[in-house]
């Protein structure tokens, strides 16, 4: 396991959140480490989206772990010296039943364990609410009824369900509702309600003493944070400490908005 208290917050050298080819990501984890190295990281952390007990498009089939692993150990070897790497996974939350504290994530031996919530409940069934916008208004109409409320109170529910479980060490992207849902209504992330859902996130955030990522994937493209930056100042507050991750699925994004959150977090 990683002893991330060795690890100064204010520091541009590493990146622990990437998706390759064995999940939704677009290169080989080679790449990927090569181009850490190009963009000066000495810490670099692999961390595709885990294994679930239903088929998905974007998750690493269970039968690819050893194959993932595998690789990984073949190119920590190979780059010694070059850079530190790390293998991990951005587990996803589901039910009481699978999510970071399964028993089963212990047995791969992870450096660390990164814990999301993607998918929310809808009767037997579990929706992805990430992805792009398009799909989401579908997915809102054909699930949902077009009841934007009812999937950010789930969202933030599920989420509140991971914390409490536990069995992880960093949460990412903890109000990545927040993209979708202010698309489908403007204005609603400026809502009391919906910062209270927030402000009880990040609450127990502080209590259970986990590492909170702010995530820069979104910035180029929807010129925004998750966190958003509205909660860095209470983040800060709470003495919370962060990491300051890409979520790569490119490596010549691999330190894409990197800077800019920096720039935000820190000059407050």
């Amino acid at each position: 396991m990683i002893d991330f208290k060795k690890i100064t917050d204010n520091t541009r050298l590493y990146n622990f959140h990437s998706h390759t080819q064995f999940c939704d990501g677009y290169a080989p984890m080679r790449e990927f480490v090569t181009a850490a190295i190009d963009a000066g990281f000495t810490h670099y952390g692999f961390s595709p989206h885990s294994p679930i007990p239903f088929d998905s498009p974007c998750n690493i089939k269970e039968e690819n772990v050893a194959a993932y692993l595998s690789e990984f150990e073949s190119l920590k070897k190979e780059f010694a010296g070059k850079i530190d790497l790390y293998k991990s996974m951005e587990i996803d939350y589901i039910d009481d039943n699978w999510g970071p504290s399964n028993p089963y994530f212990d047995t791969i031996n992870l450096d660390y364990k990164i814990g999301s919530v993607h998918f929310i409940p809808h009767d037997d069934i579990h929706i992805d609410t990430d992805g792009s916008f398009q799909n989401f208004k579908v997915k809102m109409e054909t699930y949902f009824n077009n009841d934007i409320r009812h999937v950010v109170k789930s969202f933030y529910n599920q989420t509140l369900k991971m914390i409490e479980a536990g069995g992880f060490d960093i949460i990412g992207h903890f109000d990545k509702i927040g993209q979708n849902a202010g698309y489908f209504q403007p204005g609603i992330e400026d809502e009391e309600w919906y910062q209270n859902l927030v402000s009880k996130v990040i609450d127990a955030i502080k209590d259970t003493g986990l590492i909170a990522e702010i995530n820069t994937k979104s910035l180029t493209q929807h010129g925004r944070f998750f966190p958003g930056k509205r909660y860095f100042h209470i983040l800060k507050k709470y003495e919370i400490p962060v990491i300051i991750n890409s979520d790569a699925h490119y490596p010549a994004l691999i330190n894409a908005g990197r800077e800019e959150g920096f720039e935000a977090y820190y000059n407050l």
